[in-house]
């Protein structure tokens, strides 16, 4: 037992001795400061983790608000889309039977001379 105990001391001891050596290696004032610092870092983030959740939560409304406009939208957009493919299906039907039956009709882009028409708004001034 009391070899058990003087055991024990010793261990103490040492992690004592190890503990002062340890401290005489630390700054205690460089401690302090980045102490300091840290809890400034934290205290900046906590208040940009509360904009942020701020601006979240904003940002969830405003689109919760627009969301069924944005669908409309879209949909309206799709149905366009549609359309408009059908009209130019149509269209190059309609050319191409014209093309067939009227050969001169429509003149090949290839063989024109294609003339800019764009007005020049140097002469307008």
């Amino acid at each position: 037992m009391e070899m058990e105990q003087s055991e024990r001391e010793a261990i103490r001891d040492a992690a004592e001795e190890v503990s002062r050596q340890f401290k005489t290696l630390i700054n205690t004032e460089d401690v302090d400061t980045v102490n300091q610092l840290q809890n400034l870092i934290l205290g900046r983030l906590q208040d940009s983790n509360a904009v942020l959740s701020h601006f979240n939560y904003f940002s969830e409304q405003c689109f919760a608000e627009i969301s069924g406009d944005l669908s409309k939208n879209t949909n309206l957009l799709r149905s366009m889309k549609v359309d408009l493919d059908y009209i130019f299906q149509k269209l190059r039907s309609m050319k191409a039977k014209i093309i067939a039956t009227y050969p001169d009709a429509i003149p090949d882009p290839s063989t024109t001379q294609m003339h800019d028409q764009r007005p020049d708004l140097e002469k307008l001034q």
